[in-house]
């Protein structure tokens, strides 16, 4: 597993890797990837920089979780580069030729993933691809 289970590790790797970024050190390339992400997210730069890593995002406080809104970035980034499920890197070619921008095509398809993700969640199963897939071709 790249992050383990352990909610403030996984935000300090987003912490460090933007502080690499800010500071032109060297990166491995998920730092690299994890940066890039937070660079397209300056509403979120005060989230990885603050010293409040452990901060609780709930729905009742109103904000979104800027740590789970860019891991969803970066888990559609790598479903495109793996094309999977299968068809994905096609949706999102399309989607970002008609929006003309692939973060905002992202921003779309993090919903159909979200939505996705939480039915999973709640039934205590697997994703469902073709679910997925076919919320992603509403787009």
């Amino acid at each position: 597993m790249i992050f383990g289970q352990d909610r403030h590790e996984l935000r300090k790797m987003y912490a460090d890797a933007w502080r690499k970024q800010v500071a032109g050190q060297p990166m491995s390339p998920l730092e690299a990837q994890i940066a890039a992400v937070i660079a397209e997210h300056p509403e979120y730069h005060d989230a990885v920089t603050g010293k409040d890593l452990d901060r609780d995002y709930t729905p009742e406080g109103g904000r979104t979780n800027p740590f789970l809104h860019m891991g969803l970035h970066l888990g559609i980034r790598e479903q495109v580069a793996t094309d999977r499920p299968p068809g994905i890197a096609k949706i999102h070619a399309a989607l970002s030729a008609r929006d003309g921008d692939p973060h905002a095509a992202e921003h779309r398809m993090i919903e159909c993933l979200a939505e996705t993700l939480w039915e999973a969640q709640s039934a205590n199963r697997a994703p469902d691809e073709t679910s997925y897939l076919e919320r992603l071709r509403r787009l």
